[in-house]
């Protein structure tokens, strides 16, 4: 009986386990602290600090089954997935490493029992290649192993040598081939190259032995590490006996969702297969991605899923759905997968509405998109064109999510074709724009100076249990170069074998407070965590002299790091309070925690209203009154997030995490300093409510003495507002009603006395009334009139002439103000937005408007005269006079 891909993947991990690898959770798609990727796309990149030597782990060995995205490169094209046998955008990695424990034979020796013993893969049907220059591999494969010599083929750099980047940590590959049966046009014995799709590469084991300096020359490392990759559907397809991926048991609860919901049995039409297989592997997409926090948007990861959701929306509709499915379709795979990650389940709801709300807009962009493309195929035919320009076709492909070859069909039934060098030019443009415009992950690129001191130093953090300690001063900066001795009045950085300072992650900002030695003080402003376990603290030597190695007294500032306990534990209740109220979709997307303030944001798609915050302040401040005591245990990540313990989206977790529980009604991970009871909080008061994105909110919130000193300025406001309104503050609301009453009666009055004023100008202006061209107008100045009281006065003279044109102006010191009015029935002679611009271009300015009436003006008033007679001159060239 075939492997599950579930017993594949536990398979894997449990061989490594037992000789002697930690099993380590997968990290998120979104790459924590390296800006160069836009994805997790291999299993080594939540540890490429530690083979660069920037980080250091409790262990040498590792194992993980890592999600990953790939959608661009060699072999990640978007619009090849769902056509061929491999192609996919979400997989799972699974691999194994070593970071300068075992190496080459360790390596080769337990992948090949792994795949012949565990998987029961027939030695027969397997060959491998290593690099040209690898004797070493090809003599283990050979001699150790026991392959015969021609399954075991070198091959060049190209494809058998990684590197990270063009220097740094490189090395030389093997790959494992799987032998799928002869193809058609396939060459006999193991060929690696031959194109036929016989040989599958099933596992890369790659070995990292050199340091790649800037002048390309090769330094063998001091302790060379060992990085591996398998691709579970790859696996899964070979050990099921299946030749598409989307052929095996990881696919299949999800495809058959699919063709419930569209109706469409798959293997009765190829075309129907392809869009079926775009769903399923988009949807398993999507579910990770908005999972792990990616949002819909128009740059970056959000563009990216944009344009997934959006290819699957459109095969959808290739399937005859022309509703939103996918987020049912998404269902299936929190279904199948979320016993590997049960994360999904805690935020399905989040992610099904996440998809929903994204694809019913996109179905109505695409019904845009469909009448925009008839139209410009109208258009062409009317010039007799047979294609259509390639830059309408792509506005179509990057605006509306019309793939090339929908644009392709549509217009092969109007005999016509896409204009392709155009359509080339404007997507290469747009790459080009999108290369500018991103800046990776966001983060800030890791200095080197840091990264040679994390190879050497590690902080222990004490301050969970004290706010004070003695350590040994081992490295100290100025300038970011490192220094002997550092005096009064220079800024430093300072790393000790152990801290109570806590280093700003989470979202808690970093301690503040002083070091001192025999020599001199250091007034500590901030803590930091550049890299690794490399805790930095910043700050400015105040008195005498700092010198390296040195012992010294730290000191947190007790005031500070209590204020802002108070803050991260209320951002866990008030966390707990908004999925209490909205639901458990209001997920966590960021926050600060700082001793002033705590600010906290979240998903949801509308302002909150006063009911649901007074509802969430409610509970917050009843946990509080409940002074439940704060429960910290360490476990497993799997074990804390099955006991119910809340994840973050973006936060990056290690094997074992610190779970903070507060009663019955809180529990999330957490690597911040918290309150001993939620009493300790005293208050927490919501100051106010935002939104910052699109489907997130933000709250700011005080507790203890900070909401304390808010409620007490809010009292000052009030009895101040109270003494200028001679007013008691309970009959302050009676007394500004009756204020807003007496106001709206005094507007009314002015608004009436107004109104007499302008019939009265008016009767005397339109009395003024000249016949020009043989039309009725009144042209003059009104003194001290604004814009809105010249726009009246041009509707009540309109009225008065019945037929005829208005042009008012109101000069001032250095301004002059237009307005112009056309009455209906000479409307189809005269355009005042016409005439206004004309007029106003005499006095230096510009101006505007509808036919019936537009607004202008300009600097120069002493063109004043010049302007009429402008209006005079159109008028009557107009009447032809």
């Amino acid at each position: 009986m075939a492997l599950s891909a579930d017993k594949i993947r536990e398979a894997f991990l449990r061989f490594f386990e037992e000789r002697g690898h930690r099993r380590v959770p997968s990290s998120s798609l979104v790459p924590q602290g390296d800006p160069t990727l836009l994805f997790t796309n291999a299993g080594m990149v939540q540890f490429k600090r530690v083979f660069v030597g920037e980080e250091t782990r409790d262990y040498k060995t590792a194992t993980t089954s890592q999600k990953c995205m790939r959608v661009s490169g060699k072999h990640n094209d978007l619009e090849n997935v769902g056509r061929t046998p491999r192609h996919l955008t979400f997989f799972e990695m699974l691999g194994n490493f070593s970071f300068g424990d075992y190496f080459k034979r360790e390596a080769i020796a337990w992948a090949w029992e792994l795949v012949t013993r565990v998987y029961g893969l027939p030695a027969a049907k397997l060959g491998v290649t290593v690099f040209r220059e690898d004797d070493e591999a090809a003599r283990i494969w050979r001699e150790e192993v026991g392959l015969p010599a021609e399954r075991v083929v070198r091959l060049d750099e190209a494809d058998n040598f990684w590197q990270m980047g063009d220097t740094g940590p490189c090395g030389p590959c093997s790959e494992i081939y799987f032998d799928t049966g002869e193809k058609p046009g396939g060459r006999p014995g193991f060929d690696p190259t031959d194109d036929s799709g016989r040989w599958l590469e099933i596992w890369n084991l790659v070995f990292m032995q050199f340091d790649r300096d800037t002048a390309g020359r090769m330094n063998p490392l001091p302790r060379p590490c060992v990085d591996t990759g398998a691709g579970l559907e790859r696996m899964s397809a070979v050990l099921q006996g299946k030749t598409w991926v989307y052929d095996t048991d990881l696919f299949a609860p999800i495809l058959l969702r699919a063709q419930e919901l569209s109706g469409v049995a798959r293997g009765r039409d190829p075309e129907k297969d392809v869009s079926l297989n775009v769903v399923a592997d988009h949807a398993r997409a999507l579910t990770f991605l908005i999972g792990d926090g990616v949002l819909p948007s128009n740059e970056g990861r959000g563009y990216v899923l944009r344009r997934i959701l959006r290819r699957a929306a459109r095969h959808g509709v290739r399937l005859g759905i022309e509703r939103p499915f996918l987020h049912q379709v998404s269902g299936a795979v929190i279904d199948a997968m979320s016993g590997a990650y049960p994360d999904l389940a805690e935020r399905r709801a989040f992610i099904a509405d996440r998809i929903e709300r994204e694809e019913r807009r996109f179905l109505e962009t695409l019904t845009r998109g469909l009448a925009l493309l008839e139209e410009e195929i109208t258009r062409q035919k009317q010039r007799a064109a047979t294609q259509l320009p390639g830059e309408i076709g792509f506005r179509l492909y990057d605006t509306y999510g019309f793939p090339l070859d929908l644009t392709a069909d549509i217009l092969r039934d109007q005999g016509m074709t896409l204009e392709q060098p155009g359509f080339d030019a404007a997507m290469e443009g747009q790459r080009a724009r999108a290369r500018a415009a991103w800046k990776g992950s966001g983060d800030e690129r890791v200095g080197e100076v840091y990264g040679r001191l994390a190879a050497d130093l590690h902080s222990v953090f004490r301050g969970y249990e004290a706010l004070e300690t003695r350590s040994t001063l081992r490295a100290l900066l100025v300038d970011g170069e490192s220094r002997e001795v550092a005096r009064a009045g220079e800024d430093v950085e300072l790393v000790v074998d152990e801290t109570p300072f806590y280093a700003e992650s989470g979202g808690q900002v970093g301690d503040r407070g002083s070091l001192v030695t025999d020599t001199g003080k250091v007034a500590i402003r901030d803590t930091q965590r550049p890299v690794g376990d490399l805790v930095v603290h910043r700050g400015k030597v105040t008195e005498g002299e700092i010198h390296l190695d040195s012992q010294a007294r730290l000191m947190v500032d007790a005031d500070a790091r209590a204020a802002t306990v108070r803050n991260h534990s209320g951002t866990h209740l008030l966390h707990a309070a908004l999925r209490r109220v909205l639901g458990p979709q209001a997920m966590q997307k960021g926050s600060l925690v700082a001793p002033d303030r705590l600010r906290f944001d979240f998903t949801h798609d509308a302002p909150l209203d006063p009911e649901e915050i007074r509802a969430i302040e409610d509970h917050a401040n009843d946990w509080i009154e409940r002074n439940a005591p704060a429960q910290i245990r360490e476990m497993g990540y799997r074990e804390a997030i099955e006991s119910g313990a809340v994840a973050i989206f973006e936060e990056k977790y290690g094997d074992v995490v610190r779970v903070i529980r507060f009663g019955d009604f809180s529990t999330e991970l957490c690597g911040g300093t918290h309150a001993r009871a939620t009493g300790d909080i005293g208050l927490l008061k919501i100051v106010g409510e935002s939104g910052i994105a699109a489907g997130v909110r933000r709250i700011e919130a005080l507790t203890g003495k900070g909401a304390l000193e808010h409620l007490r300025q809010q009292e000052h406001l009030l009895r101040r507002l109270a003494e200028l309104l001679r007013s008691p503050v309970g009959e302050l609301p009676a007394r500004v009603e009756k204020l807003l009453e007496e106001r709206r009666a005094a507007d009314q009055e002015i608004e009436r006395l107004r109104r007499e004023k302008r019939g009265a100008a008016s009767a005397d202006l339109s009395a003024k009334a000249e016949s020009i061209g043989g039309v009725r107008a009144v042209v003059t100045q009104v003194d001290g009139a604004d814009p809105k009281e010249l726009r009246n006065l041009v509707d009540e003279l309109r009225a008065k002439l019945g037929s005829g044109l208005v042009l008012l102006a109101a000069p001032g010191d250095d301004r002059v103000t237009l307005a112009a009015g056309v009455t209906p029935d000479l409307a189809k002679t005269f355009h005042a937005g016409q005439l206004i611009g004309a007029v106003s271009g005499v006095v230096g300015g510009k101006g505007g408007g509808r036919p019936d009436f537009a607004q202008g003006g300009g600097p120069d008033v002493a063109k004043l005269e010049a302007a009429f007679e402008k209006f005079r001159e159109l008028v009557r060239e107009k009447q032809g006079a």
